[in-house]
């Protein structure tokens, strides 16, 4: 498999603070790569300098491309696609009406038939399907982020970003989340997952990274780092631990 993505000494930050200092990961195409690490290591910095809502020094290499200098208006016809931790959805317009706004990179493109791609996304979201005419505004917590990642879906993404998708919601909600993350990679989505909650995220994707404040500090197959002491230790806590 080939890179899809390949960031070498990527630094960003906000104002005068650098938080990533010389960031440098790849992910190949139909992957699930998980970056892990506490609060404030720069997990979600990471995510906006990739997207082009933080500006940021390095480069970063996207289907052959370096996108470093590209807007993000660009990067979004380019194939990228952030699903926030805010989630950011139109509260007022319908659930059908927000997956027609995700659609917006497929018409510009002129796929054919890009409506059609709606239908898929109510077969991995049924709930939604229940409520395709009711506000956005109104749904629950878990029915908002799954409104937010079939919207970023819309726009057939070359590489799907998630921020902390599991972020304040209840835990049957979480496992349907990660359910579907686990859908979408076994249909070859490549995502780029940022998750708070280190054991999901591990069990769901194929490489992981461990990030502390602004750089990579371990890394290697998903299952393995599941099994690293150092890791157990941190952030899957002493249960995990072999007997």
């Amino acid at each position: 498999m080939s890179a899809l993505l390949q960031v070498t000494d990527l630094h960003a930050g906000y104002g005068r603070a650098e938080v990533l200092t010389g960031l440098s990961f790849s992910l190949l195409k139909g992957q699930v790569v998980t970056v892990i690490g506490p609060n404030g290591a720069g997990k979600s910095t990471t995510l906006n300098a990739l997207m082009g809502v933080l500006r940021g020094r390095g480069r970063i290499v996207f289907d052959g491309a370096d996108i470093i200098d590209m807007a993000l208006e660009d990067r979004v016809m380019a194939g990228l696609a952030l699903v926030p931790e805010t989630r950011e959805l139109f509260g007022s317009m319908t659930v059908e009406a927000n997956f027609i706004l995700g659609g917006y990179r497929a018409m510009k493109l002129r796929v054919p038939n890009w409506r059609r791609e709606i239908e898929r996304i109510y077969e991995l979201f049924p709930r939604l399907q229940e409520r395709r005419l009711q506000r956005a505004g109104t749904l629950s917590g878990g029915e908002r982020q799954m409104l937010a990642l079939g919207r970023a879906l819309m726009s057939a993404p070359k590489l799907l970003m998630l921020d902390e998708p599991s972020l304040g919601l209840a835990p049957l909600i979480v496992r349907e989340i990660f359910r579907i993350i686990e859908r979408l990679r076994e249909q070859g989505t490549s995502i780029l997952l940022v998750e708070q909650n280190a054991r999901a995220a591990l069990e769901v994707a194929d490489h992981a990274y461990v990030l502390e404040t602004g750089a990579i500090v371990l890394e290697g197959p998903a299952d393995a780092l599941a099994g690293d002491p150092l890791v157990i230790e941190t952030y899957l806590g002493a249960a995990r631990k072999a007997p």
